[in-house]
């Protein structure tokens, strides 16, 4: 069962031209982080390579290809926490790096901070060395659309959010049974300068805990704080649910309560998975004994050998 990792590219619903592009990453993020975990690596450094990969990945809302705030520009937010030892590292409006999650592990390993945000985050990357990158290279045509025709007096942003992949994420358990998970996002599209969501926030945008297991969520991220949807999910699980009926009933509440759509991947201890979500589309994949599981509709689930290409 062990090494297991599971990776999500955003919930919402996805224009037919982008589907495609959107599967293909994350089913090539998954094998990545797999990669890791294959050769002896741990399930943290599995997570952040699965979320690099997709920051990196201008198909996502994430590093390059995030969505725009008010003014036309990028802020994003990132989480990595360790399920062994509880320890967190969150960046929050950070600008002008090209891997925000990257730039978290280091306020997780460098600091004895959990988050750093905006400024005093971009004071930390330049400390660490971490290369400062023009903000155009992280601004795609598709983004700067988008923000263009959200700019208009009777355009509904959440509405229009759920036609952009989202948030991206993943969660881990490597041979030695040690838990990560680890989310990254541009936000919400045209925000307010200096708003954060929940990708940052510990419990919301992600939770990682050795003795339960971890969540990646994405979806509305003013809804996912509201009932800080990865530790509900975890106490579900903790009062003896599996991965998979903790995460309906995460989302089923999310949505009953506050009117919230999202999805989440979840994954527990002895290496037991689930990518399940209450909107329209998840991108989505897992790797677990060189299998190779994906879907983007509720209810579908692909399966092919690791060694085969997609």
């Amino acid at each position: 069962m062990l090494p297991v990792i599971v990776v999500h590219g955003g919930a919402g619903h996805i224009p037919k031209e982008r589907a495609q592009l959107s599967c293909a990453g994350v089913r090539e993020a998954a094998r990545g982080g797999y990669g890791i975990l294959r050769a002896g690596g741990s399930a943290m450094d599995a997570v952040v390579e699965a979320v690099t990969m997709l920051e990196n990945n201008p198909a996502y809302n994430a590093g390059r290809g995030s969505v725009l705030n008010v003014k036309g520009e990028v802020e994003m937010d990132a989480i990595v926490m360790d399920g062994r030892t509880l320890d967190s590292g969150a960046v929050s409006a950070v600008r002008r790096v090209a891997n925000p999650v990257q730039l978290a592990r280091l306020v997780m390993e460098k600091t004895k901070h959990l988050c750093l945000t905006a400024e005093g985050a971009s004071q930390f990357a330049r400390a660490m060395g971490i290369p400062e990158v023009p903000e155009e290279s992280l601004i795609t045509d598709y983004a700067r659309m988008r923000w263009k025709k959200n700019l208009a007096p009777d355009a509904n942003p959440v509405e229009c959010q759920m036609g952009k992949m989202g948030t991206v994420g993943a969660v881990a358990v490597d041979t030695e049974g040690n838990i990560a998970c680890a989310t990254s996002t541009g936000g919400m599209i045209n925000k307010m300068e200096g708003r954060v969501g929940d990708t940052p926030c510990i419990g919301c945008g992600g939770y990682a805990d050795n003795k339960v297991g971890a969540v990646s969520p994405t979806g509305h991220g003013e809804a996912i704080m509201k009932v800080t949807l990865s530790r509900l999910i975890l106490f579900h699980m903790e009062q003896g649910r599996s991965a998979e009926e903790a995460s309906d009933l995460g989302l089923a509440y999310m949505k009953e309560r506050v009117q919230g759509l999202g999805g989440v991947v979840t994954v527990d201890p002895k290496g037991a998975w689930a990518a399940r979500f209450s909107s329209l589309q998840m991108a989505w994949a897992a790797v677990q004994d060189e299998q190779l599981h994906y879907g983007l509709y509720a209810g579908e689930h692909f399966t092919e050998s690791t060694q085969e290409q997609s």
